[in-house]
């Protein structure tokens, strides 16, 4: 969902995280449930371009983007 609200693709979070595309896709399609490492890669690079992830609430995890001219 946050590479989505980018609308980024595979080939541009790889390369925003230094991660490679199969392995994004493989944990996007729940093939593979991720490296602790390139999770917090991937992580980094979306929360810098502005994706804030939000706890689990009572309805679920999620993301949204951050408010233009809020702090990080």
């Amino acid at each position: 969902m946050a590479r989505a609200a980018l609308n980024w693709s595979l080939a541009d979070l790889a390369a925003a995280a230094g991660v490679h595309r199969n392995t994004i896709s493989n944990f996007e399609t729940e093939k593979f449930a991720g490296d602790p490492a390139k999770l917090a890669a991937l992580q980094a690079a979306l929360e810098g371009a502005g994706v804030e992830f939000i706890p689990e609430n009572g309805g679920g995890p999620g993301v949204r983007l951050r408010k233009s001219g809020a702090p990080k």
